[in-house]
């Protein structure tokens, strides 16, 4: 038996980095998992590489009727809904003088907002005693330059699961938030690449972190495999700093 055996969960932008990594442990512990993303393209090629017991859905979780839609399909078709990984979000670099309303608009939208409604929509699907997970950062505690948006985005989703904790209590709902630091992602390796402050950072690694490398995203998803599982049962309301020591130290 899994340690998920018969679970039903979610992993919003669950077609790469730390959401696929954590859908494929999710799975390989007896649960079935739904995932979402922006592309087909990248959801049809994460299926493949899950293999088995996984649905993906289209969903942009800006857009209140994609929640719908994805809610309504896990409705029929499982009637319930016993874990949420809120991973879903974005993230750019942007000095306090260059910050545009469209750059605060994308993170806040799809970071605070998408985050606000895929839980809430999810509500009513979740029996007692179910498991929601936010994805949050390092940054939400940290003062990096050039990250002011995203990481008031990050300082946000760490009240939620404070906020949330006592909102859901009379159901034994958990709700918890995964920080993680530097992980080696695409994403992340794309973003460091694209301008001057992520080479800086990129290169400085070893004394940024004090494990001295980027982590994986295998990481990140044992800690939120944690956070799902009665592992966790005595758990709620916390940050959990998976970051090498980078906010600890």
């Amino acid at each position: 038996m899994g340690k998920l055996e018969g679970k039903i969960a979610l992993v919003t932008g669950g077609n790469s980095g730390i959401g696929l990594a954590t859908a494929k442990h999710f799975v390989g512990e007896g649960a079935y998992v739904y995932i979402t993303g922006r592309s087909q393209t990248k959801l049809d090629s994460a299926v493949k590489e899950i293999g088995s017991n996984v649905t993906a859905v289209q969903v942009d979780v800006t857009n209140l009727k994609d929640l719908d839609r994805l809610y309504e399909q896990i409705k029929k078709e499982k009637g319930k809904l016993d874990i949420i990984f809120a991973n879903a979000g974005v993230f750019n670099y942007a000095p306090l003088e260059s910050i545009s309303e469209e750059h605060f608009d994308g993170i806040f939208d799809s970071n605070v907002k998408g985050l606000v409604f895929t839980v809430q929509k999810a509500v009513p699907l979740l029996p007692d005693g179910a498991s929601i997970i936010l994805n949050a950062s390092i940054v939400g505690s940290k003062g990096l330059a050039s990250n002011s948006v995203y990481s008031a985005s990050k300082a946000a989703v760490r009240s939620f699961a404070r906020t949330w904790t006592t909102d859901l209590k009379a159901r034994h709902i958990r709700v918890n938030a995964v920080s993680p630091g530097p992980i080696d992602t695409a994403a992340l390796r794309e973003l460091y690449s694209s301008n001057e402050t992520g080479k800086q950072r990129m290169a400085n690694i070893s004394n940024i972190v004090p494990m001295g490398r980027l982590g994986t995203a295998d990481e990140i998803a044992k800690a939120v495999l944690f956070l799902a599982s009665d592992d966790s049962s005595y758990v709620t309301g916390i940050e959990l700093f998976v970051d090498g020591g980078t906010a600890q130290v």
